[in-house]
């Protein structure tokens, strides 16, 4: 069956969300705190994910929300990523990112969903949302305002690489690697370095 996907497209809003970010099983912690508009699909929402936290969009992703007692592979709802239906074809019980607003799922403080990236290396985010407030005027949204840690490089690996490339970017021993890491800085992150994309852009650019 064919499937067809509302392309992103802006919004009015009154208020905006606070989420906190944070990549699992990283010590210390990689995090990020942004705001977005209320009007955001989830395919928005991941947009920003990837600006903020640093990542190249390159892999698939879907957000699941679960029950504070399920494990890593239970889920009450899986908001995938309309690239999936090629792969996978179209689950059972699935809602589809640009077809769903965070609002439905995000309606007040500690609301909480696991976002995950690239099903390989299965990169697991905890959003967590801090709070609601009304939009300022003037103001352009989203909006980075802050968090600890460089991003892990795509496909270094998961875990157990990102590991492997803070610790040579520490001892400067294995040149090849280090080449490979380019000018990546494990300990750098500046809120004001972030440039977040039009997710209508990146939307259509993906179709490509």
């Amino acid at each position: 069956m064919e499937m067809h996907f509302t392309i992103p497209k802006k919004r009015p809003f009154k208020n905006v969300l606070q989420f906190k970010i944070t990549l699992l099983n990283t010590r210390p912690a990689v995090w990020r705190r942004v705001t977005v508009p209320e009007s955001y699909t989830f395919y928005d929402l991941h947009v920003a994910i990837q600006n903020a936290m640093g990542w190249t969009d390159s892999h698939l992703h879907c957000f699941e929300k679960r029950d504070s007692q399920a494990s890593r592979w239970e889920y009450s709802v899986k908001v995938d990523c309309p690239y999936a239906t090629e792969e996978f074809g179209q689950e059972e019980n699935t809602i589809y990112t640009t077809e769903a607003p965070i609002k439905q799922f995000f309606k007040k403080a500690k609301d909480s969903m696991v976002y995950i990236y690239d099903f390989g290396d299965n990169w697991e985010h905890e959003v967590i949302l801090e709070k609601i407030f009304p939009r300022e005027m003037n103001v352009k949204y989203p909006i980075c305002l802050d968090g600890k840690l460089a991003c892990p490089l795509d496909d270094c690996g998961s875990i157990p690489g990102y590991y492997a490339c803070m610790q040579t970017f520490k001892d400067q021993k294995d040149k090849e690697l280090l080449e490979w890491m380019g000018d990546w800085n494990p300990e750098y992150f500046a809120p004001q370095d972030v440039i977040f994309e039009n997710p209508r852009k990146r939307f259509l650019e993906s179709w490509e």
